[in-house]
């Protein structure tokens, strides 16, 4: 033990130490040069004279030295601040020096002990660019000697601005890699031909095969602050075919401590390159909304509810009780809270199946507001699973619409999905008679009912972009249902706010819809994560088409046959204009379906399909139900608004 601790203090504090001694032996080389300056390149000095004042000004230095700091600087990361301490250590240094000289004549404490002020001067301009130097001399040879075993690479920056050279300079300091910054890209015609820091700035133009080629380009980095999704996505198309691997700068903000590191340089993700505009809510009353509330998160450790859940928490609220069945994804998220310094909150482990278990809940908790979350979302598992997507999707938001009218809630929203638009599958199809529920309850009028009706998100469980990075890992092949599919995309945080603004701004029965931008062709994606990932498609990974599966859709919808939408104060979010229903009818028919469903007692989703006419199955084996009902009218009747 003694032995380990000696060698790691000697490891730890013997290189400043050495620093120190060189420092020390610097200081009086210039001295002696500062001497041989001043006197025009002679020994025309008293030598003796040098030798007395020599001990004296490296004593003095020393303590410059160990007062500033200066030798504490690791040599091989010398920056501006490791230069900066230097400077003041020599002026410190030759002020110390020139008082002790004024003091020596009033006391002579030693005799003939005077340097002229030119040589003290002299002595600091050749320390301080002698120390310098040296720095940068010891780092370029560590640099040199560590990194001569490793591969160079050839890489060019996009942006010849700020960020620009400080990623230039985050690469050039980092010791794991050995990187030569070619050149800048920008298109600021006035920079384009100069240089910075030695690095020539190009035009974007010159962005070739031939030019990649030629200069051995092995990464291009965007270093380019808020940059706009759709030029980014055009610029990274424009280079995915050529051999280079396209990495990207992350905001200032998430750098660390405000410095970016090279670690932190990342390879552009498909997420960055969806062209659609992140959504900014602006005026938002959500924290009015929430203030001093007690709110509810069904489905709380979902993808969708557990954001729900960390946006709530940076707000001011009386309570936040969150439900959920699955007990490990619930307690992860409650780990997860507690680490971020949130501990305002109530994990509670129950089922929306569960009347007696909600009913104690919104007994004990009294909650102002529920965000009903809880779902299951996969298409063809709710195919083949009929009975469970009734139980939860319609049985269970029932029961939760139930207890809020009875508890006299303030606000229920609803989340629901673009499959519930003009359905094919099973999943759609129990989503939209969940709305039509809520669009009945709103009708008794003590609680607001409120809808949010979105695409897909990602990230969240069993999405397709964690699906086809999972089999780029593998080695593929990337499996797709079908060539032509396309699908609309947000991103988690984004689809939250959504739910959290739209409980804010609504006033009862609303469907609230977001303008989620073009729609994105899934080959094309799948393609781009290829190359993106630094392999070929279909070179090194190829696309396998599996044909549809039961239930899915070759592209998603927003609004139904019929709907239309009304503005709100955000061009982002709409309001879904919404055929009316027989209330009383839709009721009766959602209570037969749920007890039929119970009791495996008759047809669901045959009755399914006859509560929501635009129901027509996909690729499933629920397709002969629609051959019997386009023989058959539908009993519910539909009234359109007026």
């Amino acid at each position: 033990m003694i032995q380990k601790y000696i060698n790691d203090n000697v490891h730890k504090y013997a290189s400043k130490w050495l620093i120190l001694c060189i420092d020390l032996c610097i200081v009086a080389f210039s001295l002696i040069v500062s001497y041989i300056i001043r006197f025009n390149l002679t020994f025309n000095f008293e030598v003796g004279q040098l030798l007395v004042q020599l001990p004296i000004v490296i004593f003095i230095a020393l303590i410059s030295f160990l007062l500033v700091g200066s030798y504490k600087g690791v040599v091989r990361y010398t920056g501006v601040r490791d230069v900066y301490n230097l400077f003041n250590a020599i002026c410190l240094s030759s002020i110390l020096l020139i008082i002790m000289i004024l003091i020596n004549k009033e006391i002579t404490a030693l005799d003939n002990f005077t340097i002229p002020l030119s040589i003290i001067i002299i002595n600091s301009l050749i320390a301080f660019v002698a120390l310098t130097a040296s720095r940068y001399i010891f780092k370029s040879i560590y640099s040199h000697i560590s990194l001569g075993m490793k591969t160079s690479k050839n890489i060019m920056i996009y942006g010849a601005g700020e960020s620009g050279m400080l990623t230039f300079n985050a690469l050039t300091n980092n010791s794991k890699t050995k990187a030569r910054v070619v050149g800048y890209i920008d298109n600021d015609k006035a920079k384009v031909g100069k240089s910075i820091n030695g690095i020539k700035v190009f035009s974007e133009n010159i962005l070739n095969e031939e030019f990649i080629l030629k200069n051995d380009i092995s990464e291009i980095i965007f270093s380019i602050q808020n940059i706009d999704s759709k030029k980014l996505r055009l610029l990274v198309e424009g280079l995915v075919d050529y051999p280079v691997l396209v990495k990207i700068v992350p905001p200032i903000e998430d750098w660390i401590n405000g410095e970016l590191k090279a670690s932190q340089i990342k390879n552009v993700q498909i997420e960055d390159l969806l062209d659609r505009a992140p959504i900014n809510i602006k005026n938002s009353h959500i924290s009015e909304e929430l203030n001093g509330k007690s709110i509810l998160v069904t489905g709380g450790a979902g993808s969708i509810g557990s954001e729900i859940v960390r946006q709530i928490c940076t707000y001011s609220y009386k309570s936040l009780i969150v439900v959920d069945q699955a007990e490990s994804a619930l307690y992860d998220l409650q780990q997860e809270l507690k680490q971020n310094g949130f501990h305002n909150f109530i994990p509670l482990v129950g089922d929306v199946r569960d009347k007696n278990r909600l009913n104690g809940i919104f007994d004990e908790y009294k909650p102002n507001i529920v965000f009903h979350a809880a779902a299951y979302k996969h298409v063809p598992l709710m195919e083949y699973n009929s009975y469970e997507a009734i139980k939860i999707n319609i049985a269970g938001t029932k029961t939760v619409a139930d207890l809020a009218v009875i508890h006299g809630i303030e606000k229920f929203v609803f989340i629901s999905t673009d499959k519930a638009v003009n359905p094919t599958n099973v999943m759609g199809a129990s989503k939209r008679i969940a709305e039509m529920y809520i669009s009945c309850m709103q009708q008794e009028g003590r609680t607001k009912f409120i809808t949010t009706r979105f695409g897909n998100v990602l990230g969240s469980n069993g999405s397709v972009i964690p699906l086809f990075r999972k089999q780029i890992e593998k080695g593929g092949p990337l499996t797709l249902t079908h060539k032509d599919i396309t699908r609309y995309f947000m991103t988690i945080p984004e689809a939250s706010q959504l739910v959290l603004e739209a409980g804010a701004m609504g006033e009862g029965g609303e469907i609230f819809i977001f303008d989620m931008g073009e729609s994105v062709r899934i080959y094309d994606l799948a393609k781009n994560m290829i190359k993106l990932s630094g392999l070929n498609y279909p070179k090194d990974i190829d696309i396998k088409i599996t044909g549809l599966r039961p239930g899915e859709k070759l592209y998603e919808e927003l609004l139904a046959n019929g709907e239309n939408t009304l503005p709100t104060y955000h061009k982002k979010i709409k309001i879904s204009k919404t055929r009316e229903i027989n209330h009383l009818e839709v009721r009766s028919r959602i209570d037969e379906l749920c007890i039929t469903n119970m009791f495996f007692n008759g047809n669901p989703v045959k009755l399914m399909k006859e509560i929501v006419p635009e129901y027509v199955s996909n690729n499933s084996e629920f397709c002969n139900y629609d051959k019997v009902k386009k023989n058959k009218p539908s009993k519910l009747k539909i009234v359109e608004s007026k």
